[in-house]
């Protein structure tokens, strides 16, 4: 660890914050904005939640930067299997 780093993370304060987010996706998925800005707003607080998750429920905010690449390197993958899918679609 880090200097200036808590031993513990904020395990509170994150699930709040994952609540308030999942109380947003319901909001936005009750309001009629238009289907493509609704999907959009639902990716968004989508991803901002798994970022949430992956930095301190899986603690990769505190692990090495080797670990954050080995654990970035997938999201390449998913993006092209979501654009194919989304392809087909059309």
């Amino acid at each position: 660890m880090q200097h200036g780093e808590s031993a513990h993370p904020p395990y509170m304060m994150i699930w709040v914050v994952l609540a308030v987010l999942m109380f947003a996706k319901v909001g936005v998925s009750l309001v009629d904005m238009g289907r493509g800005m609704s999907i959009a707003l639902l990716v968004l607080i989508s991803l901002v939640s798994a970022v949430l998750v992956a930095l301190y429920y899986m603690h990769l905010r505190f692990e090495p930067k080797k670990l954050w690449i080995l654990a970035a390197l997938p999201l390449p993958l998913i993006a092209i299997l979501i654009l194919t899918v989304i392809q087909e679609f059309r």
